[in-house]
């Protein structure tokens, strides 16, 4: 099932913003960017996984929603600690990459919600 694998690599991409926040902190110092991106970063899943015990389809579009607001806050974390210097190249492309499927993913799903939606 889509979601199931949209859930999987949600909390896959929370626990790489989690090691990532660890890293930023540690290594480069780096605490608020890193503590927004934190936030962002892990409520992606967070939103997924509550959308999945939704009341009304309704709810479930608005889960998914938010949850696609939150991966697109999460890319301009990221590319914000990626312009200003704090990842390098091939740290940014590796994780954005992630980000990015997951935003394209949320689209697709609330796009065939929003839809359904409109039908009733």
């Amino acid at each position: 099932m889509k979601y199931n694998i949209l859930c999987e690599k949600s909390k896959a991409f929370a626990l790489r913003i989690i090691k990532l926040d660890k890293y930023l902190c540690s290594e480069k110092k780096e605490y608020v960017l890193s503590d927004q991106l934190l936030r962002s970063g892990t409520s992606i899943g967070a939103n997924i996984r509550e959308a999945t015990r939704a009341q009304t389809d309704a709810d479930f579009y608005l889960k998914l929603t938010i949850a696609l607001k939150e991966a697109d806050e999460s890319a301009y974390w990221l590319e914000l600690l990626y312009e200003s210097g704090r990842l390098n190249k091939k740290q940014y492309e590796s994780i954005y990459s992630d980000c990015n499927e997951l935003i394209k993913m949320l689209v697709a799903i609330t796009k065939t919600q929003k839809s359904k939606l409109k039908k009733r």
